[in-house]
């Protein structure tokens, strides 16, 4: 098998997630149009068909929103791009970190672009009474992406103090 470049690492990571979505959100298109859920594990987890025209969560900014996201997801990719330019190739888990959240953000994207019904949704969560909002691999692509980014960073940010000299605690600091 051949070796991944740490460069090419992100834009792979980054294009199956776009993949996987897009190929997922057409199956759930193709197969739940009728609006009835698939039960996968008891009322726990289902396929259900929905269109989200806010953001995570069901936020809504009103009629507006389409744009609105679809705006503050380029900003976020820009964003995102530079953190990728400021990674170092030995930085493996980071730029799959990355490839994550970028792969996640471009293929809820694509989906404001294509349709102002929205973003789709499918997987469908209950546990007892609680009700997870519907979401889609392009969700769990950013959600997991972005908690492992933020304890990359966060780690790193540590080791920096460490390494530094400070104390990586601040309640060690006035011990």
């Amino acid at each position: 098998m051949a070796k991944i470049n740490s460069r090419s690492l992100f834009w792979w990571v980054a294009g199956v997630v776009v993949v996987l979505d897009f190929i997922t959100k057409q199956l759930a298109v193709a197969q739940l149009s009728s609006g009835s859920p698939v039960y996968l594990v008891g009322h726990w987890l289902s396929l259900r068909l929905v269109h989200n025209p806010g953001a995570a969560f069901g936020i809504n900014v009103g009629p507006h929103s389409r744009w609105v996201f679809m705006i503050l997801a380029i900003i976020a990719l820009v964003v995102l791009g530079v953190m990728v330019r400021q990674t170092l190739p030995a930085q493996r888990f980071r730029l799959v970190t990355l490839g994550m959240v970028c792969g996640g953000a471009v293929g809820n994207l694509i989906d404001r672009i294509r349709s102002s019904d929205g973003v789709v949704d499918f997987i469908d969560v209950w546990i007892g009474t609680f009700h997870w909002p519907t979401f889609n691999v392009a969700d769990m692509a950013v959600s997991c992406g972005a908690i492992a980014l933020a304890s990359v960073l966060w780690s790193e940010g540590r080791r920096d103090k460490a390494t530094a000299g400070e104390p990586a605690n601040p309640a060690e600091a006035s011990t």
